[in-house]
């Protein structure tokens, strides 16, 4: 039976960013929270008082837009995001490291390009009233901005954990069924 290990001690920058996820995941758990209100004002609002309100499908649009693009940096800081771990698993540990790299490397430049773009078209429609609702037409980017942002934020950590002063992170084989 193997000693239990204890994680060395994170550093300040570290706990930020993980205090950082923690209020990211609870505004995205908040803005489902939302969602959920919105829509069952919508539903009660058209088919029981028959008056159906203009302001919540653009302020929906906004609190979906914010809960999955929040929700997906977090995805990324806890490393439950889309990768190839199936392959992953089953390559040389000098291959791990080359996918490890190389998926939070495209991470990076998804979130990059998200926030980028995003950014560039949250600017090009503030001018532009949303039908329905007192807010702009564009408000729907600024989370997929924000969210793309805190993705490289969180994939440029994990790529200094991974590949930190320390060395590389070779995780150990799995324990099979059977070993002691």
């Amino acid at each position: 039976m193997s000693e239990p290990t204890t994680a060395p001690p994170s550093s300040a920058v570290q706990r930020a960013l993980d205090k950082l996820a923690g209020l990211t995941i609870g505004i995205a758990a908040t803005a489902l929270l939302g969602l959920v209100v919105v829509q069952g004002w919508q539903v009660f609002a058209r088919y029981v008082i028959n008056d159906s309100p203009s302001w919540t499908e653009p302020v929906t649009l906004l609190l979906l837009a914010t809960a999955t693009s929040l929700g997906a940096a977090c995805g990324v800081h806890t490393n439950r995001h889309f990768g190839f771990f199936l392959l992953h698993d089953h390559v040389r540990p000098g291959a791990r490291l080359a996918i490890d790299l190389i998926v939070t490397l495209v991470i990076v430049a998804i979130g990059a390009v998200l926030a980028y773009w995003g950014a560039v078209l949250l600017v090009d429609g503030l001018g532009i009233k949303a039908a329905g609702a007192n807010l702009p037409q564009s408000i729907n980017y600024l989370p997929l901005s924000l969210g793309g942002a805190l993705m490289v934020v969180f994939a440029l950590n994990r790529l200094v954990l991974a590949f930190g002063p320390q060395g590389p992170a070779v995780p150990e084989p799995a324990a099979q069924e059977g070993d002691l």
